[in-house]
C-alpha cells in the first residue's frame, strides 16, 4: 500500500512538471519496465565477466609466437572491431541461429535463445577490443624481466601467465574500462531481436503511451548510473593494482 502511495505521489508530482509516468499505475506496463530493467542488469553482469576471460584468451593467442593460434584470432578480432555490432547480432540471430536450428532438426529443438545470442555477440565484440589493449600491454613488458624470468628457468606459458599478462592487465586498465562501458551501451542492440531489455520495454510503453521523452530521461539516467559504477569500480582496481616505481 506505501508503495502504490509512494508511486501515486511520484506521477503527481510528475505531471506537475509536465512529465507522464502514468503507466508505473498499471499492473501490467509497469511491470514489463521493470522486467526491462531486470533482464538489462542481467545482461551486463553475464557479458562482462565473458568479455573479460575472451579477451584474455585471444591476447595470449595474439602473443603465442603459433600462427595456428594467432591467425584465426587476428582474423576474428579484425572483422569483429571494424563491423557494427548490430550487423553482427542479425547476422548471428538470423544465419547462425538458423544453421543451429536446422542442424538440430528445427527452431523447437534450438536451445540458443535471443539473450544467448546478445551476450555472445556483444561480448565477444568487446573480447575483441579487450585483446587488442592486452596486447599491446603484453608487448609493453620490458625485455629485461622476460629474460629475468627465462633465466629463473620459467617457460614461454610460465612467462605469459606470471609476468606478461598481469602487468599487461594493469597497463590496459584504462583501456578495458573503456571497453566495458561501451559494453554496457552495447546491450541495447537485443531490442532489435526482441530481448526485453530497457529500450525495448520503454519502446513497448511508450507507443501506446506517447511518453518518449520521459521515458528517455530515464533511459539516460539508468545507464549514466550503470557507467558511473564501472567507471569508478574500474579505478579502484586501477589504485588497487598499481605498482608503485613501474609507473602505473
Amino acid at each position: 500500500m506505501q508503495d502504490m502511495n509512494l508511486t501515486g505521489l511520484f506521477i503527481d508530482l510528475m505531471g506537475k512538471l509536465g512529465l507522464n509516468y502514468e503507466f508505473l499505475a498499471t499492473g501490467y506496463e509497469a511491470q514489463i519496465w521493470r522486467d526491462g530493467f531486470i533482464t538489462t542488469l542481467y545482461l551486463v553482469a553475464v557479458t562482462i565477466p565473458v568479455s573479460l576471460i575472451v579477451g584474455l584468451i585471444f591476447a595470449a593467442c595474439l602473443t603465442s609466437g603459433r600462427l595456428w593460434l594467432s591467425a584465426p584470432v587476428r582474423a576474428f578480432v579484425e572483422l569483429t572491431r571494424n563491423t557494427p555490432t548490430l550487423v553482427q547480432l542479425m547476422f548471428s540471430f538470423l544465419v547462425l541461429n538458423t544453421v543451429v536450428s536446422n542442424m538440430l532438426g528445427g527452431a523447437q529443438n534450438n536451445p540458443l535463445s535471443p539473450f544467448f545470442w546478445v551476450v555472445a555477440v556483444v561480448g565477444l565484440h568487446v573480447a575483441a577490443l579487450h585483446a587488442e589493449a592486452i596486447r599491446g600491454g603484453i608487448e609493453a613488458v620490458p625485455a629485461s624481466m622476460i629474460e629475468a624470468a627465462r633465466g629463473m628457468g620459467f617457460s614461454q606459458f610460465e612467462i605469459l601467465r606470471y609476468v606478461q599478462i598481469p602487468l599487461a592487465f594493469r597497463l590496459s586498465l584504462p583501456a578495458i574500462v573503456n571497453g566495458l562501458i561501451s559494453l554496457v551501451k552495447s546491450t541495447t542492440v537485443g531490442n532489435a531481436i526482441a530481448v526485453s531489455e530497457i529500450t525495448y520495454a520503454s519502446i513497448m510503453v511508450w507507443t501506446q503511451r506517447d511518453n518518449v521523452v520521459e521515458l528517455m530521461i530515464v533511459l539516460l539516467a539508468f545507464f549514466s548510473l550503470i557507467n558511473f559504477v564501472v567507471a569508478r569500480v574500474g579505478g579502484w582496481v586501477e589504485r588497487r593494482l598499481a605498482i608503485p616505481g613501474y609507473g602505473l
